[in-house]
């Protein structure tokens, strides 16, 4: 089909089509259109964000059986094929023999592509070499200087992710002081964050944005104050701190403003939050944290950011469970609501 038709036919299953690329959107018809209708006649709507440990079982089931069916001997030659260049061409070919595309992605809602980045996640190897050591920091900064951001080819020097070599990049190539904000760092990073944002209103011209804008002020809907921004461009323009000090400091600044000061999270306050949050994440009944309506739980705590919820979510679990990495989610949420909200109760 023609590209405004293939546009106007994914728009019913992703509704933020109009911020994909052309080419894109060509190869998404050719992967996705016929999948996305066979779900909808299931009653199963395509999905996003997070990947549920059902999605990633049912990841791990298609790999396993692709190599079967093919005999192929491993789950990285078949995902990471340029890392083999001798038996890349029988791979290419027994993919597309194999309908590879097809396979991978049975039984999961979601676009092929980020069903495959997934299961490139999944199975690379390098994703789990613990942390750098002081050798390997300095081979990055010289396969960087020499290399510049082309980070896939310095993750095959390093084996090492794309991402992992990214972000320990973005951590370590300049002083970063970890003391409290300053008032020059707090308005560097708001000018940063508005830059951006304004950016993003004249390039994506959502609907969800304001028109109405000045030479000082910039009216945008406030989810967007808090969805996904580019982290480590504000960490380039703040200049002194590192992205997820970047992302946090914004996340607090936010949640001070919106929720006009208020100490949300302290003292009889925070008790009250603790205890309705618990209860509101047991009502769920959510198998993983995937399934969970962040946005909507944010009124468990107050007028604040979604993310503002999950970190605080994070800081139960740390806190309160033991053993909590070993433990699925639904059996987090049953330990805090047996074993701590009654504590919590007592106490308030």
């Amino acid at each position: 089909i023609d590209l405004d038709t293939a546009r106007q036919e994914l728009e019913e299953f992703i509704p933020h089509i109009k911020n994909i690329s052309d080419n894109s959107i060509k190869k998404m018809a050719g992967r996705d259109l016929t999948r996305f209708k066979e779900f909808k006649k299931q009653g199963i709507a395509v999905k996003f964000g997070r990947f549920t440990q059902k999605e990633n079982k049912q990841i791990q089931k298609n790999v396993e059986e692709f190599l079967a069916l093919t005999g192929i001997d491993s789950a990285e030659k078949l995902l990471f094929t340029s890392r083999y260049p001798d038996d890349k061409d029988t791979i290419y070919r027994l993919k597309a023999e194999h309908h590879f595309c097809e396979k991978i992605s049975e039984g999961i809602p979601r676009p092929w592509r980020l069903i495959y980045y997934r299961a490139r996640k999944m199975f690379d190897p390098n994703n789990y070499k613990g942390r750098y050591t002081k050798e390997e920091k300095e081979k990055l900064k010289q396969y960087q200087a020499v290399h510049g951001n082309d980070w896939k080819k310095i993750s095959e020097l390093m084996s090492r992710s794309n991402l992992s070599v990214a972000m320990k990049f973005s951590e370590i190539k300049s002083a970063i002081n970890y003391g409290a904000w300053t008032k020059e760092e707090t308005q560097k990073l708001i000018t940063a964050v508005k830059e951006v944002l304004r950016r993003k209103l004249e390039t994506e011209n959502s609907d969800s944005l304001s028109v109405e804008q000045s030479d000082t002020d910039l009216w945008i809907a406030r989810e967007k104050l808090y969805q996904a921004l580019p982290w480590t461009e504000i960490e380039a323009k703040v200049g002194s701190r590192y992205w997820r000090q970047c992302k946090q400091k914004w996340n607090s600044i936010l949640t001070r403003k919106l929720s006009r000061g208020q100490n949300l999270y302290r003292g009889t306050n925070g008790l009250r939050a603790k205890i309705n949050l618990i209860k509101r994440l047991y009502e769920t009944n959510a198998e993983d944290a995937s399934e969970i309506n962040w946005d909507e739980l944010s009124n468990a705590i107050g007028d604040v950011p979604r993310t503002y919820v999950q970190t605080n979510f994070y800081r139960l679990k740390v806190s309160y469970v033991p053993l909590w990495k070993r433990k699925t989610f639904s059996e987090i949420i049953d330990y805090l609501y047996e074993k701590k909200l009654p504590e919590f109760e007592e106490r308030l």
